[in-house]
């Protein structure tokens, strides 16, 4: 029986993507787990695989095509010596697998239609050709089976666990009453003038019309979501970081053989890290009608890529060390500029970091990463002049840092003691290898 391939939601913001690279290609045999195409989403081009076997009978959806919906059909899939049907004619669908969100994302997964579960007896039974051939050899009725495959589909592993003659296994309880289930909500573009309206605006003006791609409708989208749905409030206090340089400086120069360099942004992440350590009330995020509090400090740190931006998660970092955290930053940044990293990599973590100090910015106010608690704006370390410990003015490198909070997370004076442990951890480096 002839199956449609479905364009598959790689990603929890994905709602349609740019069909980069077909790996296969019409005639091919196609077995489960086989690579099918490459699919750039809205963060990254990633690998789709099979999850059906077959031949790949039709390609629908050509290489290099962009705005493909999540759930459109991209192939068909057919049986050995099967003809292709016309376009429409391949049931039943092969649902495209969907990334699942972590359980505290706030970002909503992409829309897909519910399908329904097998069959009882007597009714429509959803499953993979190759599943239905393995069913027939063994005299197993497939109504008898709940499918493990996107949206129950049955598939080979399904049958292959089967016993001859099973009996139809009991339908939860939920099943036996349908009730109308909730759509996820679409993550949509901010509301506000229309293009045309604007474009009127700007008649006889000359301009570049640039069409927004999917990481820049994610990025509108989820951001004003933020500022909308999130009660921020900031903390600011300055960190003298002349200690701070002098022990980076002595640990480089003993490091030099290793072929390691510890930045000032490397000791930023620790410092965060070991002071949700230390706080651990505010090492937690928004999960909707409660707060999520983690054990583990993952840290998110915000990396600029050119059209937008990733946030790669470090995960564990409190327990590893700096030249750990260092190697591993390099590797995420230039990963997530190629457009490489996996979705786990980048969702996730409790806490973000965004350091503009590399760009000669002295201070501002970041927008919280939902579901992150708080977000960590560091500006440039600038020589200023200060009092000292014994009165007298004196020169110190100073940097300034603001920590955005969700106060439905975090209240005023717990965000505060946050701030203060990593600024304690800053200005005394050598305590964060105690």
């Amino acid at each position: 029986m002839a199956t449609e391939i479905l364009m598959p939601a790689l990603s929890p913001t994905m709602e349609e993507g740019t069909l980069a690279r077909w790996l296969k290609k019409e005639g091919d045999t196609v077995k489960s787990g086989d690579i099918l195409a490459e699919i750039e989403t809205d963060k990254a081009t990633m690998e789709f695989e099979a999850v059906d076997e077959g031949v790949l009978g039709k390609i629908l959806i050509a290489e290099g095509t962009a705005g493909v919906k999540v759930n459109e059909a991209i192939a068909i899939l057919v049986e050995e010596g099967e003809e292709v049907p016309a376009a429409g004619a391949a049931a039943p669908k092969a649902e495209a697998p969907k990334a699942e969100a972590p359980k505290a994302e706030a970002a909503a997964p992409a829309p897909t239609a519910a399908a329904p579960a097998p069959a009882a007896k007597g009714g429509r039974v959803f499953a993979s050709p190759l599943a239905r051939r393995i069913a027939a050899d063994k005299g197993i009725d497939l109504s008898a089976i709940t499918g493990s495959g996107p949206h129950g589909r049955i598939v080979k592993a399904d049958v292959e666990n089967a016993k001859p003659g099973a009996a139809a296994a009991a339908a939860p309880a939920a099943a036996a009453a349908p009730a109308a289930k909730a759509e996820a909500p679409k993550a949509s573009m901010p509301t506000g003038m229309g293009a045309d309206m604007v474009k009127k605006m700007y008649e006889g003006r000359p301009y570049e019309e640039i069409p927004l791609d999917g990481m820049r409708k994610t990025i509108a989208a989820r951001l004003t979501e933020a500022k909308q749905t999130i009660p921020h409030f900031y903390l600011r206090r300055d960190v003298k970081l002349d200690a701070l340089m002098k022990f980076r400086g002595e640990l480089n120069k003993k490091l030099e053989g290793r072929g390691v360099k510890l930045s000032v942004n490397d000791f930023i992440i620790k410092a965060c890290a070991m002071a949700l350590q230390s706080v651990p009330t505010a090492n937690a995020v928004w999960a909707g009608d409660r707060v999520l509090k983690l054990k583990p400090s993952d840290v998110a740190v915000a990396v600029a890529i050119e059209g937008g931006l990733f946030t790669p998660v470090l995960k564990d970092a409190e327990m590893k060390s700096l030249s750990a955290l260092s190697a591993e930053m390099k590797d995420l940044a230039k990963r997530a500029r190629d457009r490489k990293l996996a979705p786990h990599e980048y969702q996730g973590g409790s806490f973000a970091i965004s350091n503009l100090g590399m760009f000669g910015i002295d201070n501002f106010d970041a927008v919280i990463n939902p579901p992150h608690g708080a977000i960590l704006a560091v500006g440039a370390g600038v020589k200023k002049p200060v009092v000292t410990e014994t009165g007298e003015i004196g020169v110190a490198t100073v940097m300034s840092m603001t920590l955005s909070v969700d106060h439905r997370v975090i209240d005023g004076a717990l965000g505060a003691e946050l701030l203060t442990a990593i600024v304690e951890n800053l200005e005394n480096p050598v305590a964060m290898l105690a």
